[in-house]
């Protein structure tokens, strides 16, 4: 009984030291920039603009948060983006309806995960080829639907509620930010859901056997982060007045480093929702203190590879795996 309770223990502390790993990180990259930068990374505008910009990248992540809990991946989301913003833009271009436009790009983004979902339980197909082929259809279709054009919004609510918007100082997206943030870390710890999740993730035919509805679980996993991708969408659109195939190119990138390096296992069978938000804003600071240095696009592309690499070792570490 005393070994089985000291092996728990040292995982728990390895858990806790690769959640607090992004913290760490965190702070040694303030560092780094307060010594380079100074004063311009840390003006109240620029520190506004990194969190308008890490907005849509922290809501997907805590969508993401349950995809990897699971054991799972999804390389579409971006490609939901892109379609669901085109939609939703169509739509308020014709009837200029609030409520159907974002009904629309909901139900789109619940199709997507759908699909995705299917093709996990009921066709077998891993979730990486997939959700990578379903992301291919989907971003054509996204091209195809207008010819490669932008699409404007010009309903200025629109523009205000889903992104352009601030209430004083404070951009909207935050707040869009902190609802995700609080209504994820609430279903991850608080609900039989988010429970039934991280058993999957750990031992899904343990998790099968003990009743959990393992196909149904997994199911309503890619149908949520669907619908949260399509409302980011939305937010896109807002935040640019305009609607455009591509955006959430690359997308999938920022997000899967956000999660990892928020202390979430690859492999799933845990998740951290506020690490999930800390690795996102982690990474909105990486490239906006890289702009600032001037560093060119490719450098920063060259980064996020770094950082996802970085993400993967520290994961690692802090499961105690070992490769050979």
């Amino acid at each position: 009984m005393q070994f089985n309770i000291s092996n728990a223990l040292e995982k728990t502390k390895r858990i806790n030291i690769n959640r607090a790993m992004v913290y760490v990180v965190f702070l040694i990259v303030l560092a780094i920039f307060a010594v380079w930068l100074g004063g311009t990374f840390f003006s109240p505008s620029n520190l506004l603009n990194i969190s308008r910009q890490a907005a849509t990248t922290a809501i997907m992540a805590v969508g993401m948060v349950f995809v990897i809990g699971l054991g799972q991946i999804d390389l579409s989301i971006g490609s939901v983006v892109a379609l669901s913003a085109m939609i939703i833009a169509l739509i308020m271009r014709v009837i200029d309806n609030i409520p159907i436009a974002l009904i629309a790009g909901l139900l789109l983004g619940a199709l997507a995960g759908t699909l995705n979902g299917l093709a996990l339980t009921k066709l077998k197909i891993p979730s990486f080829l997939a959700t990578l082929g379903i992301a291919s259809i989907i971003r054509g279709i996204a091209m195809w639907t207008t010819g490669t054009k932008a699409v404007p919004v010009t309903n200025d609510f629109y523009n205000f509620l889903f992104g352009a918007g601030s209430i004083g100082p404070i951009p909207v997206l935050l707040f869009w930010m902190l609802a995700a943030l609080i209504l994820g870390s609430f279903a991850l710890s608080n609900m039989a859901y988010g429970k039934q999740v991280l058993a999957c993730g750990g031992n899904y035919m343990a998790a099968q056997y003990s009743g959990v509805k393992t196909q149904k679980v997994t199911m309503l996993v890619f149908i949520f982060m669907g619908m949260i991708s399509a409302l980011c969408g939305a937010l896109y659109t807002g935040r640019m007045q305009t609607a455009r195939f591509s955006y959430g190119t690359g997308v999938e990138m920022d997000v899967i480093a956000a999660v990892v390096l928020g202390g979430t296992r690859m492999s799933g069978g845990n998740g951290s929702v506020v690490g999930a938000i800390i690795g996102a804003l982690l990474i909105n600071m990486i490239n906006n203190g890289l702009i600032i240095g001037g560093f060119d696009t490719a450098q920063q592309t060259s980064m996020k590879g770094i950082i996802i690499v970085l993400a993967v070792a520290l994961g690692n570490i802090g499961k105690g795996k070992r490769t050979a």
